[in-house]
């Protein structure tokens, strides 16, 4: 099983906002293209005290790497431009690629 783990710190300004067009929107999105099988939403508990705004991880299931690969190619930097255009200059994300062992 491989996850495509999406880090993303979010500004408190907006974070409530995010969390809702995430859960309602985003996530059933990338979940609309058949390349994942299950998903989690997390919030980081454990924040740097000088951190601006909240961390989320959003992780989906790929059964291989593969499907991920064919998903990165195909559907990613749509999804991704809808997020920057819902949420311009408000967040920073970095993406991490984990096989469970």
């Amino acid at each position: 099983m491989i996850i495509y783990n999406v880090t993303v710190n979010i500004n408190t300004a907006v974070e409530a906002q995010w969390f809702k067009w995430m859960k309602e929107i985003h996530i059933p999105d990338v979940m609309s293209t058949g390349y994942f099988k299950e998903n989690r939403f997390l919030k980081m508990l454990n924040e740097v005290p000088e951190a601006e705004g909240s961390t989320y991880a959003v992780q989906y299931f790929a059964e291989t790497l593969d499907l991920l690969n064919e998903y990165t190619e195909k559907e990613s930097s749509r999804l991704q431009k809808h997020t920057y255009d819902e949420f311009p200059n408000q967040f920073v994300a970095f993406r991490t690629i984990l096989e469970v062992v």
